[in-house]
């Protein structure tokens, strides 16, 4: 599978990712992750493969978590419904998503990209 990359124009993580993708010349498919999200089923897919809790999957520090009153809601959904809400709404989702069907990073930390990425 060909990396996929999910992230967001105006943030600045997602443009140090791209920075850190590009410069080690890594092949990836680019995903705007608000007009394109991933869907309820590939988001099922990453949270198996990373056996990350789904909580980390959440934007926590953004507007549309906040507004949504989750961080008081999450614990009260079943994993079906937070992968629905995810799947809809691209904002709330960790962003950016780098992920090749074996191996994921949410965020972006040098260290971590170099160690899952700089193999390819």
């Amino acid at each position: 599978m060909t990396i996929q990359y999910y992230g967001y124009p105006k943030c600045t993580t997602c443009l140090k990712a791209l920075k850190w993708l590009k410069g080690n010349n890594l092949a990836f498919e680019q995903n705007h992750i608000v007009e394109n999200p991933p869907s309820k089923e590939l988001l099922r897919e990453m949270l198996e493969k990373s056996e990350l809790d789904i909580k980390k999957f959440f934007n926590t520090s953004g507007m549309k978590y906040r507004e949504l009153q989750l961080k008081d809601k999450l614990s009260q959904m079943s994993i079906e419904e937070q992968l629905e809400l995810l799947a809809s709404e691209g904002m709330l989702i960790k962003r950016p998503i780098v992920y090749n069907g074996k191996q994921l990073t949410l965020g972006y930390k040098e260290a971590e990209f170099e160690q899952t990425w700089k193999i390819q």
